[in-house]
């Protein structure tokens, strides 16, 4: 027992020594001449710091709402530098000043940027960018190209965005080669299927130079005499290329080799198991899966060359070709001059659509 009392003995002369005491009596008889509305800041003060330290041991991490509640509650007593325990008072400064900077450059902010564009342009890059779900920005930019409208692939991607998100997956291109001869052809099969599962083939025989589709046919038994007469039919009264480019696939056969030499042409075979060798017939036939076939049903071989002739026919006479630096590979030249009214013409049931000034 005696114990017990000189341990609180000893407790109270310490907090009641002179350098202990005067603090807590000076604070007492400060409070007494503080408002109630003072008083109440400061004990909400203090209590939102110790809601902070209560919640972890370590430095405390002050959230977004506790700074803000932090720099109210300092504003409304005069003894916050005091008061603040956890955080030092030139950090609540800080806040203070950022706060006013972010204040000040939100009402300093300029106004948003007038367009270069007329406004025109803009709901023509709109339209066919609504119009044409498969069409990228270069696409576009050739198409106003043809209009006589020189915007760049930046400006199209801009309004690209606005006017709808991101481009279906499986609709990308590959990249082109770029040193193509005039004097060479290049040919590839596709192969597809009906309404009713029945295969069916088409044979391509594309330009490189100009990436024209010279010649097309449609088949369901592509044998060695039929692939052997589409050359014949390509190439009349003897004027074709030098060199024409094929893979080794078993259906072109010897037949097809003698009519080209007859012709002379020099035909070269592409090594196996190398699509590379021959990339633009196998990215034309590419081409005509993602932008025709992928959302069209072929109803039969009558119906599948109807639709053939109708996307060739757009390739060479409408469609702008990135590798042309955005020609036409029937050699179209683009308008001088801009002013009329533009005229979409659909293609393939409106999936692509032609634009010409009116006349």
């Amino acid at each position: 027992m005696t114990r017990a009392v000189r341990f609180v003995v000893r407790k109270v002369s310490d907090w009641t020594r002179p350098e202990r005491a005067a603090p807590l009596l000076l604070g007492l008889m400060a409070d007494l001449t503080r408002s109630k509305r003072e008083l109440l800041a400061e004990n909400a003060l203090l209590r939102q710091q110790l809601s902070v330290a209560r919640r972890q041991f370590k430095r405390p991490k002050l959230r977004p709402r506790e700074r803000l509640g932090l720099l109210l509650l300092a504003r409304l007593t005069k003894y916050w530098r005091e008061t603040i325990l956890l955080i030092k008072p030139e950090t609540v400064l800080r806040w203070h000043r950022s706060g006013f900077r972010l204040l000040w450059r939100r009402k300093t902010r300029a106004p948003s940027n007038v367009p270069r564009l007329a406004p025109d342009v803009v709901n023509l890059i709109t339209r066919l960018v609504r119009e044409n779900r498969l069409w990228g920005a270069e696409r576009i930019r050739g198409e106003l190209l043809k209009l006589a409208i020189h915007v760049s692939k930046r400006t199209v991607q801009n309004y690209m965005r606005r006017a709808r998100g991101p481009r279906p997956t499986g609709q990308r291109w590959a990249a082109f080669l770029h040193n193509h001869s005039k004097q060479i052809w290049t040919c590839d099969f596709l192969q597809t299927y009906d309404v009713l599962f029945r295969p069916i083939f088409a044979f391509f025989i594309v330009a490189l130079g100009s990436r024209e589709v010279v010649w097309f046919n449609v088949t369901r038994s592509p044998c060695a005499a039929w692939v052997a007469q589409q050359l014949r039919n390509a190439t009349p009264w003897g004027v074709g290329p030098r060199f024409l480019i094929r893979d080794n696939d078993d259906k072109f056969g010897p037949m097809f080799d003698q009519i080209a030499d007859a012709t002379g042409i020099t035909v070269l075979h592409t090594p196996v198991q190398a699509p590379r060798a021959n990339a633009m017939c196998e990215r034309f036939v590419g081409s005509v899966r993602r932008e025709c076939l992928d959302h069209l049903l072929i109803l039969g071989e009558r119906h599948f060359h109807a639709l053939l002739t109708e996307y060739v026919n757009y390739v060479n006479h409408a469609r702008p070709h990135q590798g042309l630096g955005q020609r036409i590979p029937s050699g179209v030249a683009h308008p001088s001059t801009a002013h009329g009214r533009v005229v979409g013409f659909p293609v393939l049931g409106g999936l692509h659509h032609d634009y010409r000034l009116a006349a």
